[in-house]
């Protein structure tokens, strides 16, 4: 009424509507906002259940979760300080995972010395995975054991063991936060060391070329000026976050996959400053990528058939890598 009196103009008329209208939303999407975070409590609280569930150990009883007491070394932990000291041994491994007839792994006996780099290869379903799923404990074998400088790796607490073990798998996530902190997988961080890792991975041009370097955030979940990565750069980010990690031992599960072929070629350029004064483990479909490791074990439908040095496993013509390799060499030549 006062409107078509004249005593309050369209343009206050209309910027009043417009005022409760935003509040109208902006109270519906507090509400939504609360509600979403009362759901997220409830996942998270049996997430950290879950998480806080004690480890098995070699004996089949339950870690106990009780302080060290001060000064007292922590198992497995003195061996850093001697350099390389990562010495791995399965001895007759087998596994199978649950409700499966067939062995995924079945009598592997493999030794990895300090310091070498080891290429695992094989057809898909030979248990190059598994193998690997095995050595950072997220699964525990049937049969056999696995040996860190020659102690059963169940007899480490798994907390203390995960700080030996580096690794990139096909699947990673990345986070909205800076690139160094992504690297990193912290909020304090060495600013050179997060610039040593990415040249490793071969991205430090490219976090170069942002304004606040490796400050730049990713995304836009909160940051207006954050960047999406492609496919291939955040699997370098993926390398960088394992290269700054201090562990003795780098496991790679196809770190290339996602690269296009230039940008697997500056990965293979830089590993050596990637894999040095660390064992690695190498899982890779492409066989010309193995030639820069130290030896190459093949497995076949769970079994190694396999393990000896490229010009070794390449002079075998009737063995499974040179079948492989002709298999792959088809499409090149």
């Amino acid at each position: 009424g006062m409107a078509m009196e004249g005593v309050i103009g369209c343009g206050s008329i209309v910027l009043l509507y417009s005022a409760v209208t935003w509040l109208i939303e902006a109270l519906a999407r507090i509400a939504e906002i609360v509600t979403d975070l009362r759901n997220n409590n409830e996942h998270l609280l049996r997430y950290f259940q879950y998480m806080d569930l004690p480890q098995s150990t070699l004996n089949g009883r339950e870690e106990e979760k009780q302080p060290r007491e001060d000064g007292k070394e922590k198992p497995w932990d003195g061996q850093r300080e001697h350099g390389i000291n990562a010495c791995l041994r399965m001895e007759d491994v087998s596994f199978r995972y649950p409700e499966s007839d067939d062995f995924a792994l079945k009598n592997v006996t493999l030794n990895i010395n300090a310091g070498e780099k080891i290429a695992i290869v094989g057809e898909n379903g030979s248990g190059k995975t598994t193998l690997i799923k095995l050595l950072c404990r997220l699964y525990e074998p049937q049969a056999g054991r696995i040996l860190l400088e020659g102690r059963d790796i169940r007899s480490c607490p798994y907390e203390e063991y995960i700080e030996h073990i580096s690794t990139v798998f096909q699947d990673f996530s990345l986070f909205a936060f800076s690139i160094a902190e992504n690297v990193a997988g912290t909020q304090d961080y060495d600013e050179q060391k997060v610039w040593a890792a990415l040249e490793k991975a071969g991205m430090k041009e490219r976090v170069e070329r942002y304004k606040r370097g490796i400050r730049q955030p990713l995304f836009h979940d909160f940051d207006s000026e954050g960047t999406n990565l492609s496919g291939g750069e955040g699997q370098k980010l993926a390398i960088a976050r394992a290269a700054y990690k201090d562990a003795e031992i780098m496991i790679l599960d196809e770190p290339t996959a996602a690269l296009d072929p230039y940008a697997e070629y500056e990965i293979y350029e830089n590993f050596g400053k990637l894999a040095e004064g660390r064992t690695v483990l190498f899982v890779s479909h492409r066989l010309s990528s193995c030639r820069m490791c130290d030896r190459i074990v093949v497995l076949d439908r769970g079994e190694v058939v396999q393990c000896g040095t490229y010009e070794e496993l390449m002079a075998e013509e009737s063995g499974k890598y040179r079948e492989l390799w002709d298999a792959q060499a088809q499409y090149y030549v």
